[in-house]
């Protein structure tokens, strides 16, 4: 791997390296205005809409092939309201790593990607306690799926991360 740093947008410092993670604020279908209205509530881990659409933060991990590391993307993937309210529930807090995987819909827009990335199918592996679970991508010819099955190289990570580093 190259011993290249990166600026980070966010705090303006160089850092040796590469991001480990790029994460989405919000999945896509959530609009700022939204902020207070009734069944409507964004946390950092949890989002619903309109009391009808529910999601939850994951983890996207990708190998990356040159390097001794993962690249990771912090992305949103909807639930059912069963499984939201499960996944939200304190006595499961504890124990999520034993539930078993939930499918979703991917919810956000990666850039880099010619074809859509929203709507993908996924099923969240849910982890120990303070950990997101991670996303697993129906294995299909979409190029995300497959750069998750086969691994991307340090130059790809850079393509994808290059809109959130700034100018």
């Amino acid at each position: 791997m190259s011993t290249e740093g990166f600026t980070c947008a966010c705090c303006t410092q160089t850092h040796d390296g590469l991001p480990p993670a790029i994460g989405i604020d919000a999945p896509d279908y959530w609009e700022p205005e939204m902020s207070g209205r009734r069944g409507c509530r964004l946390t950092s881990d949890f989002c619903a809409i309109d009391g009808q659409d529910f999601f939850v933060r994951a983890v996207l991990r990708i190998p990356v092939v040159d390097a001794d590391q993962d690249f990771e993307w912090g992305v949103w993937v909807s639930q059912s309201k069963t499984n939201h309210r499960r996944l939200r529930m304190p006595w499961n807090i504890v124990r999520q790593h034993r539930l078993e995987p939930t499918f979703g819909w991917l919810s956000n827009e990666l850039p880099g990607y010619a074809a859509s990335t929203v709507e993908l199918k996924a099923f969240l592996n849910h982890q120990r306690p303070g950990w997101r679970p991670l996303v697993e991508l129906e294995a299909t010819d979409h190029p995300l799926s497959v750069e998750q099955r086969e691994g991307i190289t340090v130059a790809r990570v850079r393509e994808l991360i290059a809109p959130f580093m700034g100018a």
